[in-house]
């Protein structure tokens, strides 16, 4: 089983407007809900991609019965803490440009947060599991690596920023995606060439990492694992979303790795998956992924 975690779980509230103007009255043309948080993404990625999953982390009020109901309603496993507060609410404006505003999520205590130590426990070595995103301010910087600590046994793929994931490398993680502006702020760098984006994911590997992969937007995606390095070329088309992608990125290549157990095999699809995410509306759907994989050129460096 995957497994995945969302501290923070939110309503992304998404809505269209011809021309978004501040200060006043603005008609919505368009407007959708969905459950929203870089772990659920990932649960709701692989559903459509025909891999079940259980979705982990804490729900709250009306609008944390949303998204369970949402993710039920979809399929998807669930297995949520409740906590006191409710869930928060994502605004998403789409218009001439894109504007987010994100609520801040409620507190998160130690109580609840051993209730969900102890949900990890019982992972087994065949199970994988996906700690994904910002937390909020009420629980530890570290506890994804605190995570790592408890979960003794499945495979661990880490997908968020800074010292949140540099601390989790010492426990080994199966797979972390950082994007090329993430893996540069890590090294306090600005990374320029191909040369330097495998020289700073050959150094993540050093601190613990088994595999990295580093998103490039149009530059596609590269791969550095103990089979060497690779680099999947981006297909083209029209980016419609910019929510998701590396979400996309994650459960394509857990997807493809559960089945195939090929780790390039698994890089291409996550590839596929995540273009196929930014060139649609919504999350993406697994007859488009398997559309792009033959546009996407997987190259050894």
């Amino acid at each position: 089983m995957i497994y995945t975690v969302t501290f923070n779980p939110s309503i992304d509230y998404v809505i269209q407007t011809e021309n978004l103007i501040l200060g006043d009255i603005n008609r919505v043309d368009n407007e959708k809900k969905f459950a929203g948080g870089k772990g659920i993404n990932v649960s709701r990625v692989l559903n459509n991609l025909g891999v079940s999953s259980k979705a982990l982390g804490f729900i709250g009020g009306f609008t944390g019965k949303f998204i369970k109901d949402s993710l039920v309603n979809l399929g998807i496993f669930t297995d949520f803490i409740e906590v006191k507060e409710d869930t928060r609410i994502n605004v998403k404006i789409k218009s001439k440009q894109e504007t987010e505003i994100n609520g801040a999520g409620p507190d998160i205590d130690k109580e609840n947060l051993e209730k969900l130590f102890k949900k990890v426990e019982n992972l087994k070595s065949e199970d994988f599991i996906v700690l994904a995103g910002n937390v909020q301010k009420s629980v530890p910087r570290d506890i994804y690596s605190r995570i790592q600590q408890r979960c003794k046994n499945g495979k661990v793929a880490v997908d968020t920023t800074g010292s949140a994931l540099t601390a989790t490398l010492k426990y080994k993680p199966f797979l972390i995606k950082p994007n090329i502006h993430e893996l540069g702020e890590i090294f306090e760098r600005e990374l320029k060439s191909s040369d330097e984006v495998i020289k700073y994911a050959n150094e993540l590997r050093k601190m613990g990492a088994q595999n990295v992969i580093i998103s490039m937007g149009k530059d596609g995606a590269m791969l550095v694992c103990d089979e060497g390095v690779y680099k999947a070329s981006a297909p083209k088309g029209t980016v419609k979303n910019s929510v998701g992608a590396g979400d996309s990125v994650v459960a394509g290549f857990l997807a493809e790795y559960t089945r195939s157990h090929s780790i390039v095999d698994a890089f291409k699809y996550g590839a596929a998956s995540g273009s196929a995410t930014a060139f649609s509306i919504d999350l993406c759907k697994k007859a488009f992924v398997e559309q792009l994989m033959a546009e996407i050129n997987v190259t050894k460096l």
